[in-house]
């Protein structure tokens, strides 16, 4: 009996499934895994997400190479899947249609793409998703197409205090000359050269119990070599009475109780945690924020009524994300797949049969890659069970096909390898060892290529 799977998405969650099932498949010849992905490179939220300065992240990619050279495995990176046009313009489109009649099994590893949106503050000139300066910044294929007017800005506001909000406020804080030996593009660099950034506050509803950043980010930011912290007000760092805290959050108070390394007005640069505020309007650069407390019962942030207006330049909102709408087996209600035990259902409540969700896609976006890792264990665990315990119990819906070829490959796909816009893994590899060369040269860790720079490369090797 053929297993032959078709993992929609190549980031962490896919590759983290393929490397499971070819270990719990490791003698089965029958056994087949094709991951496709919008982006013409492999890995996504680790190559186009973590932040440039967190190197030691991304070592998880030696396992992903163990998995994409396995013989049983395949990746075509530039391909679409859907029947909704792809936001990557230079990606072929491949309707799923064609997928389920190639293969026997299907998981959706698509993740969360899209950031969410606060309803008082629509993105403008001067309120941008935290997504867009992430993309810019590890040079995504969904990159604005102008970078951010850093040499206009003296005050960024960040809503959200969670990890990506303090990426992002490092990346605005910290030097040229540290992150360019890291994994920044030299466009990036050459307009962080030209800010004019001097201070980055960022803004949650809630206090610093409730935080949603991680100590080792807290610390990051702490130990900024060129900025400084605003000191909190002591009445802030004080918890209810009565409250037992947890290690973290003990940690927390402690290491805001201290500071940051370097003393407030010493520095050209500073940053501050402002808690309990929520944004409730922008009107040109006047943030106008509600005043909040913390409900000791529902643990949720309420207004107190009062209000306060900041200037600031720009504001970014990092809220997290959800999927996209447009998506086969999206659930407005959830913000991604729904799914039962790691199987998808419908909207009419029914099960596919070999049709399962792995990672942000189906758990929404939350939690590290550790965990994410666990999660794609978890289903290639499921994809296993119900290939070797073959049920009808809980199928009402066939829409694969249950006995495809097992090396054949849909056709458009074939023609656009023929026709040099589909990336395979073998070719990544080549396109990685260059942008490693190239980054040895100008001494960091990558300089990375774009899209037509990297097919011009592989065509120039062919």
């Amino acid at each position: 009996m053929t297993l032959k799977l078709a993992i929609v998405g190549g980031g962490p969650s896919a590759f983290y499934v393929a490397s499971r099932l070819q270990k719990l498949l490791s003698t089965n010849p029958n056994f087949r895994v094709h991951v496709f992905d919008r982006l013409w490179s492999p890995h996504g939220l680790v190559r186009y997400g973590v932040a440039p300065d967190h190197p030691e992240v991304k070592n998880c990619t030696h396992k992903f190479d163990e998995a994409g050279t396995d013989t049983r495995f395949r990746f075509f990176g530039n391909v679409n899947v859907g029947e909704s046009l792809s936001p990557v313009d230079h990606a072929i489109q491949l309707p799923l249609s064609s997928i389920f009649s190639k293969y026997s099994h299907v998981v959706f590893a698509t993740g969360c793409t899209l950031p969410k949106l606060h309803s008082d503050l629509p993105p403008s000139a001067n309120c941008v998703p935290a997504l867009s300066l992430v993309h810019w910044y590890t040079q995504h294929p969904n990159a604005p197409l102008t970078p951010p007017p850093l040499d206009k800005l003296s005050h960024v506001s960040i809503i959200g205090n969670g990890n990506v909000s303090l990426d992002v406020a490092r990346m605005l804080l910290t030097g040229v000359d540290v992150l360019s030996k890291y994994d920044v593009p030299q466009p990036v660099l050459d307009v962080l050269a030209q800010s004019t950034v001097k201070h980055v506050s960022i803004i949650g509803r809630r206090g610093p119990l409730e935080a949603a950043f991680t100590m080792k980010e807290l610390r990051e930011m702490i130990n900024l070599p060129e900025a400084s912290m605003v000191p909190l007000d002591s009445d802030i760092l004080q918890p209810p009475e009565g409250l037992a805290l947890t290690r973290q959050q003990s940690r927390v108070l402690q290491l805001l109780s201290k500071g940051s390394k370097n003393t407030f007005g010493t520095t050209k640069k500073t940053w501050s945690l402002d808690f309990y505020r929520s944004p409730i309007g922008l009107q040109h650069n006047q943030l106008s924020l509600g005043h909040t407390m913390v409900d000791p019962k529902t643990q949720r942030a309420v207004p107190t009524g009062e209000t306060s207006t900041t200037k600031t330049d720009l504001v970014v909102t990092s809220l997290g994300f959800h999927g996209e709408p447009s998506a086969s087996y999206y659930d407005p209600g959830l913000g991604h797949l729904r799914t039962l035990n790691n199987r998808i259902i419908t909207p009419h409540g029914h099960t596919l049969k070999h049709v399962y969700a792995s990672g942000w896609a189906s758990t929404g976006a939350r939690g590290v890659l550790a965990s994410t890792m666990m999660n794609a264990y978890d289903v290639a665990e499921t994809i296993v069970n119900d290939y070797q315990n073959p049920s009808s119990e809980l199928i009402t819906e066939q829409v694969l096909n249950a006995e495809p070829l097992l090396d054949e490959i849909p056709d458009e796909v074939q023609k656009g390898i023929e026709g040099r816009q589909v990336v395979q893994y073998p070719d990544w590899k080549r396109i990685d060892a260059e942008e490693i060369r190239r980054g040895e040269v100008l001494g960091k860790e990558r300089e990375r290529m774009h899209w037509e720079e990297a097919r011009a490369f592989l065509h120039h090797q062919a």
